[in-house]
């Protein structure tokens, strides 16, 4: 019997950094001016766009990356204080603190202290690394995610003649992959898919109009 390898991606951060990758693009295709623009101005937008994706993939990898290894820093440094107190009580709140606030609130004594029990039992277990090679490639899917939404946004404005045309070609394709996602996180939500798609699409047309306002 095969065993199901967890996703390196969960739909939460895999949709996130797809919205975050279609906003960036929409910011460069919301400057266009339609009675201006020409040919060459629409291929130094793709340029501006697919460069812009590009640094901020690389960063949001790199950030993902950082955020793995202090949590699990703070895995280790908690491990370590668990090990090194005799205090029930106060090893039992540190856990609670070291919980989501909502079950760390409702956590009982009994629980937490089978917590520690079993986090106890894992002293002859060696540390994990800082760094696995999922998290490697959880990088690349975050960096590949922001790059790639890039190109359905911005390839109208090469394959059609009129700007025009172009930009609402070029609109229509990210208010659909906008409304996939919102769809795709609602349903991950339990709530009604075809609301967080709206809802997405919404927010997504809102906050383009703000950055372009802002001059972003």
């Amino acid at each position: 019997m095969s065993i199901e390898r967890p996703r390196v991606l969960d739909p939460i951060h895999r949709e996130s950094e797809i919205v975050f990758g279609l906003l960036m693009a929409l910011t460069f295709t919301g400057s266009v001016s339609v009675a201006t623009a020409g040919h060459q101005d629409a291929r130094t937008m793709m340029a501006a766009a697919l460069g812009c994706n590009l640094a901020w993939g690389l960063v949001d990898a790199v950030m993902y990356l950082v955020g793995i290894v202090t949590e699990r820093l703070r895995a280790m440094k908690l491990l370590a204080r668990l090990h090194a107190t005799t205090d029930a009580a106060k090893a039992q709140a540190l856990i609670a603190d070291a919980l989501p606030p909502r079950l760390g609130a409702v956590a009982d004594p009994h629980a937490l202290e089978a917590l520690r029990q079993r986090l106890l039992a894992t002293a002859d277990t060696p540390l994990p690394r800082l760094l696995e090679r999922d998290d490697f490639l959880g990088a690349l899917g975050v960096f590949l995610l922001v790059v790639l939404v890039t190109f359905p946004v911005v390839i109208p404005f090469a394959v059609f003649d009129t700007t025009m045309f172009a930009l609402r070609v070029s609109n229509t394709i990210a208010l659909f992959m906008l409304f996939a996602s919102g769809y795709s996180l609602g349903r991950h939500a339990g709530a009604k898919a075809w609301l967080g798609g709206i809802a997405m699409a919404a927010l997504g047309t809102v906050l383009v109009g703000v950055i372009v306002a802002l001059g972003g």
